[in-house]
């Protein structure tokens, strides 16, 4: 049985640093037993982000290597981005399909919701499965074409040992849908 916590009151909050995607503040906080503590956290512009497993066919997920800023390294995962103004979640799961990998789907499913970091980041990932691809390519903000890698999902043992397959929210996305598929594998 769980028990609720009681969250700490913020005695105090204010922006620390700034850049044109994230803002950093310190909160300071006191807990319920008097302990007090600052914190810093970044808070991500925006309405979430989304990220899809595309299934070719019964079989086969699509994946994409693409360039990754953070680790100056070219990582293989699944198709992700920013949700935009007046777009649903499900809206920019298809709008990004069609713009890293040049399909839409004809059905979304929602998998998970994701949390990202929530010690210092308030930011929430949802997890899309993609069936029923059809053609369609969108122009999108990439600096360069992304390569498409097809991987047949029986394999995903395979592709947890891959290098360059190491991210956690590509990881997580491939083992929820693995879990969600179960009886289809």
């Amino acid at each position: 049985m769980t028990t609720k916590k009681v969250l700490p009151q913020i005695t105090a909050r204010k922006q620390v640093a700034k850049s044109r995607l994230f803002a950093i503040e310190q909160i300071d906080l006191t807990f319920s037993n008097g302990e007090k503590r600052e914190y810093e956290c970044m808070s991500g512009k925006g309405r979430g982000a989304v990220m899809i497993v595309p299934m070719l066919d019964q079989h086969t997920m699509l994946l994409v290597r693409e360039y990754c800023g953070g680790t100056h390294t070219y990582e293989l995962g699944f198709p992700k981005g920013l949700i935009d103004a007046g777009e649903s979640a499900a809206d920019a799961a298809n709008r990004e399909l069609k713009e890293e990998v040049g399909y839409g789907a004809e059905k979304l499913t929602s998998i998970h919701t994701v949390a990202m970091a929530p010690a210092f980041f308030d930011a929430k990932m949802t997890i899309f499965l993609a069936e029923n691809l059809y053609a369609e390519k969108l122009i999108g903000d990439e600096p360069e074409a992304l390569e498409l890698v097809p991987w047949p999902i029986s394999d995903y043992r395979q592709l947890l040992q891959e290098p360059d397959f190491n991210e956690a929210r590509s990881i997580a996305a491939l083992l929820l849908v693995k879990d969600h598929l179960g009886g289809i594998l």
